[in-house]
């Protein structure tokens, strides 16, 4: 690959691939500048540091997965649309797993990008949850749950936690379960 042809967006995703395939920790900027036939430093020209790429990488995640959660909620509302949402982003973060651990990285950096990643998507849930007769506060509470059952049971997977012989998929599937009908019994209250 010629220099010409090297870009921001190439970058990432080459990054993202990587991270991937042998593990976010395990990401450098001469493995990656080996995988685009380049010499590091011409890397310098599209990121600042393997810190920034990392960043980039966090935010790039959240974009991603912001997209499969848009797209697994379209034409259905309510329980059936959290449902789809929940499997959206634990199918991608079990299948991404160096991206998900960069994810991971958002409290680390807190930028107005980084703000930005995630709102469609947390604006979505929050609309998404104001459709049930639940309350605005117990909403934010709600989101809070669902976003560390999700990253939390995410986690475990991809760290291969879980060593009981029962099925994951049916594991999370009842855990998911179990907090839609912890929801739906705060309906009328608030």
């Amino acid at each position: 690959m010629s220099k010409n042809n090297i870009n921001h967006e190439l970058i990432i995703e080459t990054s993202a691939a990587l991270a991937d395939k042998v593990g976010f920790d395990n990401l450098s900027l001469k493995m990656i500048a080996e995988n685009l036939n380049i010499k590091s430093p011409s890397l310098y020209n599209h990121i600042s540091s393997l810190e920034d790429l990392k960043e980039k990488l966090m935010i790039y995640g959240w974009k991603q997965v912001e997209e499969k959660i848009l797209d697994s909620a379209i034409g259905i509302s309510g329980y059936d649309a959290i449902k789809n949402m929940c499997y959206a982003f634990y199918q991608y973060a079990t299948n991404h797993q160096g991206v998900f651990t960069a994810m991971l990285w958002y409290s680390k950096y807190e930028s107005e990008e980084a703000k930005l990643a995630t709102k469609r998507l947390f604006d979505l849930l929050f609309k998404v949850l104001s459709s049930l007769d639940i309350g605005e506060e117990n909403i934010q509470h709600i989101i809070k749950t669902l976003r560390s059952f999700l990253e939390g049971f995410s986690l475990l997977v991809n760290n291969h936690s879980f060593g009981n012989p029962i099925s994951i998929q049916e594991s999370f599937e009842l855990s998911l379960e179990i907090m839609i009908q912890g929801i739906k019994t705060l309906e009328g209250v608030k």
